[in-house]
């Protein structure tokens, strides 16, 4: 092995063999994982990211060695549970990733350990059903039903039974189902005339995904409303199923391929058609842009898709670079505390909302505090009973940064993040004024109704 530290190449991400014997060899695996926890224990550059790397090392620390020799290998599994797959440790942190030769890929392995525990049946039905949003989304838009399954789900009597049952912390933030869906009330584009820019397509594809569709529609609703404004034509994608991020998280890499296959079929036209195609939540538009290409990197539906799929506001900016996205904002937004989502960060896109922030201040008032780090919700690690202190506890430092100089507005491109942020505020006595999703911010300051 090379001996040399660090390494000063950008990352380097090799697709993932999932179908191969070896992927699925849980004695190769464990091998895999001794190599790379040995190396993780004598960097520890990642200790503050999440709670993998503590829970690696305190079992190092109280070994019988002090050295990874001294862990039992059937403790690894206690760091796998740990990991929700941000990448943060990837992209921003290790220095022994490839091109180095150490080659060291922590959350494809712990994804490699997952699905093996998923394949053996160590996931639980619970963990199951929770990571399974378009099936508990399907309430959505029923408005008697809707009413009532979120008057109840608010009871201490159903958080009770949520924890027991599902895994549910009682504490735990949860999403209400929308009383109409977006998909279901998606208003057809006014606009007409396609205008191609020279980055950026001049229409748009909306894929629409489980949160936005059945628990803000708002979040649609406004990107929308800023499309119409910036005469950009759009449609609704004709159908969809989930992304298939939360079934990535939990290994279960078959139903992930089945969602794939789903919405492939559906996307991949638009992308040839040449549609720019838009998801305003991060964890899906990463699927499409990173996981997906690197599950099948041989289908070439897949990359016309990765190559077709654009965050909100990296179309948005690169728009306005292209001289075609209107500028008359009228409505200051004061004070704007900003947070940037994992997901958001490792799409290797820069800091576009940001960016789209600072270019509405040169018209209105935005007094704008970023914090990029992680907020700790990350799926539904951020509401399982186990979790959901840790997650709290990881998310204690951005609650602090998000309350600096009492902001009018908190924001962030991840909607669950957003929520979390906003209870890790008020339990610590520093409550938002405001939550509001960057796009209605945008949508807000455009003066828009």
């Amino acid at each position: 092995m090379s001996s040399r530290e660090g390494n000063l190449e950008a990352p380097t991400r090799h697709a993932l063999d999932w179908k191969s014997p070896e992927f699925n060899d849980e004695a190769a695996c464990l091998q895999e994982m001794e190599r790379i926890f040995d190396i993780c224990h004598g960097c520890r550059r990642c200790v503050s990211l999440c709670q993998s790397f503590p829970t690696l090392f305190d079992l190092v620390d109280d070994g019988k060695t002090g050295e990874l020799d001294g862990v039992d290998p059937r403790e690894f599994w206690k760091v796998v549970d740990q990991c929700y797959l941000c990448d943060l440790c990837y992209m921003t942190k290790c220095p022994y990733v490839p091109p180095h030769a150490w080659n060291l890929d922590f959350p494809h392995t712990m994804l490699r350990a997952k699905a093996i525990k998923f394949r053996k049946g160590g996931v639980g039905a619970g963990e199951k059903f929770l990571a399974s949003t378009d099936v508990h989304g399907q309430f959505a838009g029923i408005p008697v039903v809707v009413q009532a399954v979120n008057a109840v789900n608010r009871t201490k009597v159903a958080r009770k039974l949520l924890d027991k049952q599902l895994g549910v912390h009682p504490q735990a933030w949860l999403p209400e189902l929308a009383s109409k869906r977006f998909r279901w009330s998606a208003p057809k584009t006014p606009v007409q005339v396609v205008t191609n820019g020279e980055r950026t397509p001049g229409k748009v594809a909306i894929f629409s995904t489980c949160y936005v569709n059945y628990n803000e529609p708002g979040i649609g609703f406004d990107l929308l409303k800023v499309l119409d404004h910036n005469a950009i034509p759009y449609v609704i994608v004709e159908k969809e199923a989930c992304c298939g991020m939360p079934k990535l998280e939990l290994g279960d890499l078959a139903t992930v391929e089945k969602h794939k296959t789903a919405n492939i079929a559906v996307l991949a036209p638009y992308a040839r058609d040449g549609f720019a195609i838009l998801s305003a939540i991060p964890s899906c538009t990463l699927m499409f842009k990173q996981e997906l290409p690197l599950m099948f990197p041989d289908e070439q539906a897949v990359q016309q898709v990765q190559e077709a799929m654009w965050d909100p506001f990296e179309y948005l900016v690169a728009r306005h670079k292209d001289g075609l996205l209107k500028t008359d904002f009228k409505q200051a937004l004061g004070k704007v505390s900003y947070h940037i989502p994992c997901h958001g960060r490792v799409q290797k896109i820069g800091r576009k909302t940001e960016e789209m922030f600072k270019l509405m201040g040169q018209s209105v008032e935005v007094k704008l505090n970023t914090v990029e780090r992680c907020s700790g919700h990350a799926g539904t690690y951020g509401v399982k009973t186990p979790t959901h202190p840790v997650a709290m506890k990881i998310g204690k430092p951005v609650f602090k940064a998000m309350a600096k100089d009492e902001p009018d507005f908190i924001a962030s491109d991840c909607a669950l993040a957003g929520h979390h942020i906003a209870q890790g505020m008020a339990q610590a006595g520093t409550p938002a004024k405001a939550l509001a999703h960057p796009l209605t911010l945008m949508r807000t300051a455009y003066g828009l109704k």
